[in-house]
């Protein structure tokens, strides 16, 4: 036998993540997002109204689930998204925080000193006034606005509040006046900021956003302003108070800031994305290589044992493509040569069946003619030809279940189907075994329903499993009853033998069908069998596409459970009857015979 040369398969890189394979990847931080995700439709789902979404979205959250868990590569890209977002977030908010509290402190410190020199030129030129009542009063306090704003100062606003005592001596009769004259600062210097002054015992300052109007036109645009405030020793002006005010706009300031923020958030997004790319990037060159690796697994356990993968420089991934490939070599020769020593082995059991059948035939004639005139011999000589006679036919029997297991290894074994009724088929293999329990003092019972029971089936091959079912009960059933259940379904028909014997003890129920296994070996069968009816049987059920099942308890007997489908090549789903007896101590004690007995 030649064995095929390996052919290197390339294959395609998937586009979607994890298609076609096991999932890879992390398997804690997926069943935590499973996790999560199922507590939050439960949560949902607890709530009536929100139950019909829920229903919803129901699909869609298991195929996100599903997704995350095959794809190693979507959770890589998710978690370097989500932890670079955080830390990018947070350096970003530490750096415009930053340059925003530099550039108004600049502003504060400016604005400060020259508010301090105001307050106090102010109080230097109010102690020059004699009196409240001086006529000079109103000239001295608009000439003192506009020395206290300053040539070149911009758009910064001065503003003098004075108590009510006072307001007859002020122009235009008003509590406050400003420079330039005009703008009504009644949205900035409100009641609340006048306390707040009054009872600060140095200065008080905040951060105000009022439209003061156009000097000229009296329309303007909502600016930002930096508010000074304090009162002014005016010792003279008994009987009344003064505050001075000044107004520092601070728009550059505040937009430069946003811009930086602005700049800051744009370079972040720029920098997460760029570094989910890279992680893209990177992950794909990684999985790539397992991707390929699983599918060359995949098909290599499929039977297609020449796939490699392409070995491509001298990196890890080459060492592992390199060390997979030999892998598959070696399981390839192994393979081969146990296929080839397992055909030499069928053909070898099958050759020397096939052989012994012209010298057993020979011997049987012989034998035969020894049995007939037993009565002429002396008694040894009769008890020998007896004994001969009944291994002969156990050796004929293990010639013909030998060859039928060669059938069934080479693959030639064929079925036979017809429609036919399983209860004829029972009782069939009842009557044929009846003379054999009652020499053991066993009772065969029958329990089936009242139609027939019609599948399409090798009536050959099932009588052959249950007479090695039923020979079985017999064998084990230590006196007791042995019960033959039937039943059928819409799919399937099933039939039951229940003894109640010495059971199998846990394991033994799948160990029963191999070939030449006994659990107790001292056991003296009833039956004559060879130890190849059970693996028979087995294969007979395959062959139909049905199922051999066993259960046993320790004491309490074993139960078989044959199950068959009703039309040949029918696909089985479930069974008509139970393989474990409801309650198998009970059943021990009394048997139910409904329907038609044997």
């Amino acid at each position: 036998m030649t064995t095929p040369t390996p052919t290197p398969v390339e294959l395609p890189e998937p586009r979607e993540a994890g298609a076609g394979g096991q999932p890879l990847g992390v398997p804690g931080r997926a069943a935590q997002a499973n996790a999560a995700l199922k507590r939050l439709v439960k949560r949902t789902a607890r709530v009536p109204a929100l139950r019909p979404a829920a229903r919803r979205l129901a699909p869609g959250v298991r195929q996100a689930r599903r997704i995350w868990r095959r794809s190693l590569q979507l959770r890589m890209v998710t978690i370097t998204l989500l932890c670079s977002s955080v830390l990018v977030g947070g350096f970003g908010y530490l750096i415009a925080d930053s340059s925003t509290k530099s550039l108004l402190s600049g502003a504060e410190e400016d604005a400060e000193s020259q508010f301090l020199k105001g307050v106090q030129d102010a109080t230097e030129q109010l102690g020059t006034i004699p009196s409240a009542e001086s006529p000079d009063m109103p000239r001295q306090v608009t000439g003192l606005l506009g020395t206290l704003a300053g040539p070149g100062q911009g758009s910064v606003v001065v503003s003098m509040q004075f108590s009510k005592e006072l307001t007859s001596n002020v122009p235009g009769g008003s509590e406050g006046l400003s420079w330039p004259q005009g703008p009504d600062l009644s949205q900035v210097i409100t009641q609340e900021l006048k306390e707040s002054v009054r009872n600060t015992p140095d200065y008080y300052h905040q951060y105000v956003s009022a439209n003061l109007g156009d000097a000229a036109t009296g329309h303007g645009r909502t600016r930002t302003y930096l508010v000074y405030g304090s009162p002014v020793p005016a010792p003279k002006l008994s009987g009344g108070s003064v505050e001075l005010y000044y107004l520092f706009p601070v728009d550059t300031e505040v937009e430069v800031a946003g811009d930086i923020q602005s700049t800051v958030s744009f370079v972040g997004v720029a920098l997460v994305l760029l570094l989910g790319m890279v992680t893209a990037l990177v992950t794909r060159a990684t999985v790539s290589p397992v991707r390929v690796a699983a599918r060359t697994a995949q098909r290599l356990s499929a039977g297609l044992l020449d796939q490699r993968m392409v070995v491509k420089g001298e990196d890890e991934m080459a060492l592992l493509a390199d060390a997979f490939n030999q892998m598959a070599a070696n399981l390839q020769r192994q393979i081969v040569r146990l296929e080839e020593m397992s055909r030499l082995q069928r053909r070898f059991t099958s050759d020397v069946s096939h052989e012994l059948r012209t010298p057993l035939t020979t011997v049987r004639m012989a034998a035969d003619l020894l049995y007939s005139q037993r009565e002429d011999f002396d008694p040894a000589s009769a008890r020998s030809a007896e004994l001969l006679q009944a291994e002969l036919d156990r050796f004929e029997e293990l010639l013909t279940d030998l060859l039928e297991i060669s059938r069934f290894d080479a693959g030639f074994a064929m079925l036979d189907s017809e429609p036919t009724d399983l209860v004829t088929v029972v009782r069939r293999v009842t009557e044929r075994l009846e003379s054999v329990a009652e020499r053991v003092g066993v009772s065969l019972e029958l329990v089936s329903p009242d139609p027939p029971i019609i599948a399409e089936i090798d009536p050959r091959r099932v009588e052959r499993i249950l007479r090695n079912l039923v020979g079985n009960a017999v064998d084990h059933g230590e006196g007791q009853p042995v019960t033959i259940t039937l039943g059928m379904d819409a799919r399937a028909v099933a039939v039951t033998v229940r003894d109640h014997g010495v059971g199998l003890k846990p394991g033994e129920e799948k160990l029963v069908f191999n070939r030449f296994w006994r659990a107790d070996p001292s056991r003296a069968r009833q039956t004559g069998g060879t130890g190849l009816g059970l693996s028979i049987s087995l294969e007979d059920a395959r062959l139909h596409g049905g199922w051999l099942e066993a259960w046993g308890a320790p004491g309490n007997g074993a139960q078989f459970r044959l199950t068959l489908p009703v039309r040949a090549g029918g696909r089985l789903a479930g069974s008509p009857l139970p393989l474990i007896p409801v309650e198998p101590v009970v059943v021990r004690q009394r048997v139910e015979q409904p329907g038609v007995s044997a």
